[in-house]
C-alpha cells in the first residue's frame, strides 16, 4: 500500500467529500479519485461509496490501520530529522489542561531566566493530540495528565519511541455540587457512583472509559459532554447539576460551588507525566531535567 494513497483515503473519509479532500491535500479532484481507485485495485475491494461519500465495511477496517500507520510514518520522519536538527532558540510544549501545573509554569520560567533569548510556546490540547505532537515533531515535549493506579503508567495512545516519566502525583477526587448529599463524605468508592450522571470531559478530566476500567464495572453514563480544557468552566457545569467529574484533589478544592471528595477504592491517583523523544537535546532536554524529580 502506498502511504500517499492511504493519506488520501483518510482525508476523503474525514471530509466525506472528494473535492474537499483534494482542496485539503492540494491535489486535483481527479488525482484524489485516482489514488482511491489505485488503493481499491491494490486491495481488490471497494473502500469508499461515492453517493454519499462514506467508507465501506472494508474501508472502516482499513481506517483502523491507516491512522496509526500514517502516524508512525510521520513519527519515523520526525525521529530521523531530530538527529540532524540544529536547535534554534525556541521550545514548543504540548500540555493537557490538567498538566499545566504551577510546578510546570515555574520550571518554564526558570528555563527562560537562564536562557533569556529562548522563545517558548505552550499550547493546551487533548492527550492524543499531545502525544501526536511530540511524535510528529510539532512539539518538543508533551506534558500529559490522567488517572492510574499508583504504580502504573498513564493509559495513553501509542507513544511509539517516546519515553515518559512522572513529575507529579496527587489523590484523585470526584467533583460534586456543594449541595449534593455525598458532598460531606470523607471519601467515596468509585463503583458506587457508576449509576450517577457524569459529564464526559476527556481533555479536562479523566475519560469515562478509564473510570469504567478502574472501577471494573459498566455505567458512568453521560448526557452532557464538555470539549473545553478550562477546569473552572467544567466546575460551573458540575455546580449547576450537570453531572459529576474528576480532578486532582488540590486543584479541585479551588473550584467555586463544588465539593471535592477523594476516591478511596480503587487506589487511583492523578498523575502528570513528561513525554519526550529518546534523542531529546537542547532546550527540551534542559526543561526535562528541571522537571525530573530528584532521586
Amino acid at each position: 500500500m502506498d502511504p500517499q494513497q492511504l493519506r488520501t483515503f483518510v482525508s476523503v473519509v474525514d471530509h466525506r467529500s472528494f473535492s474537499l479532500a483534494a482542496r485539503a491535500l492540494g491535489y486535483t479532484q481527479s488525482a484524489v479519485s485516482q489514488h482511491i481507485a489505485a488503493l481499491e485495485a491494490d486491495l481488490d475491494t471497494p473502500l469508499v461509496t461515492r453517493r454519499p461519500v462514506a467508507p465501506t465495511e472494508a474501508g472502516v477496517r482499513l481506517l483502523e490501520h491507516a491512522r496509526p500507520l500514517l502516524l508512525r510514518l510521520d513519527a519515523a520522519r520526525a525521529d530521523i530529522a531530530r538527529l540532524r536538527q540544529v536547535h534554534p532558540g525556541r521550545l514548543t510544549l504540548a500540555c493537557t489542561p490538567g498538566a499545566l501545573t504551577p510546578a510546570v509554569a515555574h520550571a518554564v520560567v526558570r528555563l527562560r531566566t537562564t536562557s533569556p533569548r529562548l522563545a517558548v510556546s505552550v499550547r493546551t490540547c487533548g492527550r492524543g493530540e499531545a502525544v501526536e505532537a511530540v511524535l510528529t515533531g510539532t512539539a518538543d515535549l508533551a506534558l500529559v495528565d490522567g488517572a492510574a493506579a499508583p504504580s502504573d503508567p498513564l493509559p495513553l495512545p501509542d507513544a511509539g519511541p517516546l519515553t515518559a516519566f512522572a513529575i507529579a502525583q496527587e489523590p484523585l477526587a470526584v467533583l460534586l455540587p456543594a449541595t449534593h448529599p455525598l458532598a460531606g463524605r470523607p471519601a467515596l468508592r468509585l463503583a458506587d457512583l457508576a449509576a450517577a450522571r457524569w459529564i464526559e470531559a476527556p481533555d479536562a478530566a479523566v475519560p469515562l472509559s478509564h473510570l469504567r476500567a478502574a472501577a471494573q464495572t459498566d455505567g458512568f453514563g453521560h448526557q452532557l459532554a464538555y470539549a473545553g480544557g478550562d477546569m473552572r468552566g467544567l466546575g460551573t457545569l458540575v455546580a449547576a447539576g450537570g453531572g459529576l467529574t474528576t480532578a486532582a484533589l488540590p486543584a479541585a478544592r479551588h473550584v467555586p460551588g463544588v465539593a471535592a471528595v477523594p476516591i478511596s477504592v480503587p487506589r487511583i491517583v492523578h498523575r502528570v507525566e513528561v513525554l519526550q523523544p529518546r534523542s531529546s537535546t537542547g532546550p527540551a532536554a534542559e526543561l526535562s531535567d528541571i522537571l525530573r524529580p530528584s532521586q
